[in-house]
């Protein structure tokens, strides 16, 4: 039964590494999400918008 066991531990390490990476990109994406958009950032979205309105 130790055997079939030691098979499994690369497996279960990798498990491990990838939940690690998951959480980590989880709380990457929620710190861009919530970062403000700059004002300049805005103004050439309004202007982009006045300009499909026109034409």
């Amino acid at each position: 039964m130790d055997e079939r066991r030691k098979g499994t531990a690369p497996l279960d390490e990798a498990r491990l590494r990838q939940r690690a990476i998951g959480v980590k990109l989880r709380q990457m994406f929620d710190d861009v999400v919530n970062e403000p958009v700059p004002d300049e950032f805005l103004e050439i979205l309004r202007k982009a918008d006045g300009k499909n309105g026109e034409g």
